[in-house]
């Protein structure tokens, strides 16, 4: 039982020193003590790079892009502590009717043992006005574990590492090593950033 709680003492430790960098990072993310106007716009140049990164990962992407009502993209900062864990991010949904960002928030709730830190992207793509509005305004939600099953194909031709996760909705994620050869939610909740669309 000792060793056991000398272990658990260990992995706090490690825990701790993770922490110290990831501080950074998430200060990065959320803007700590910026302006709106500066937080705007580090998330849109942040959506601007996240499609760079896309396009040099996966160039059919663009034509996907390219032909929808709208698209979003969203950067997540996650840790893990021994049985719990979580994440947050932001991101900002285009609109290409009316070409006005909506800036949003996500958060996800994990579970399971473990000991880490994770940053991802996620990118969105709309295919109906409707399914656009509904994340948007609905609070959309991943329920449990979404993994990619689903790959998106439109008149013969296979779209590489698009994923159907909602009617109207397709979704590529990228990692540190590139596309997520498998795309996870884990109950991750999207919804609007009510300071930043004031």
């Amino acid at each position: 039982m000792t060793h056991f709680y000398r272990c658990i003492a260990v992995l706090f430790a490690l825990g701790s020193c993770l922490l110290q960098p990831a501080h950074a990072q998430f200060d990065s993310l959320f803007g700590g003590n910026k302006s709106v106007a500066d937080q705007r716009q580090e998330i849109l140049n942040k959506n601007e790079l996240i499609l760079m990164q896309l396009y040099q990962a996966q160039p059919k992407a663009k034509e996907l892009i390219e032909k929808s009502v709208g698209y979003a993209t969203f950067s997540n900062f996650g840790m893990k502590i021994l049985i719990a864990g979580g994440g947050t991010g932001s991101g900002v949904v285009i609109d290409k009717a009316n070409k006005k960002p909506i800036f949003m928030n996500m958060a996800e709730v994990q579970a399971g043992l473990g000991l880490g830190i994770k940053s991802f992207q996620n990118i969105f793509i709309f295919e109906t006005t409707a399914a656009m509005n509904d994340f948007i305004n609905s609070g959309w939600t991943f329920g449990g574990q979404v993994t990619a099953a689903a790959k998106y194909e439109k008149d013969g031709g296979a779209y590489q590492d698009a994923t159907v996760v909602a009617p109207g909705v397709l979704m590529y994620q990228l990692t540190d090593s590139g596309l997520a050869a498998e795309i996870t939610g884990k109950g991750t909740k999207y919804y609007k950033n009510t300071d930043l669309n004031k």
